[in-house]
């Protein structure tokens, strides 16, 4: 099945910031954020999307990424 990966870690290691300091950025407990990071979310509301790339200095599509499921069809 296709996913979406977050790479919330990655842009974090390159900002140097840490998930506690993003947490009180943006408002959001760094539980909820810990659940984005893991890729565990279901959903992502987009004020909070905005937020955290507004902290990150950062588009979308750094934090988010589509990965194509190669074996399509198979064991279906």
């Amino acid at each position: 099945m296709a996913e979406i990966l977050v790479n919330l870690d990655l842009m974090l290691a390159k900002r140097k910031m840490t998930l506690t300091e993003l947490s009180e950025r943006v408002g959001v407990t760094v539980a909820n954020l810990s659940i984005l990071k893991t890729g565990k979310a279901k959903a992502v509301r987009f004020s909070t999307l905005a937020a955290i790339c507004r902290e990150l200095d950062c588009q979308p599509g750094d934090l988010l990424e589509y990965a194509r499921d190669d074996n399509k069809g198979e064991g279906v």
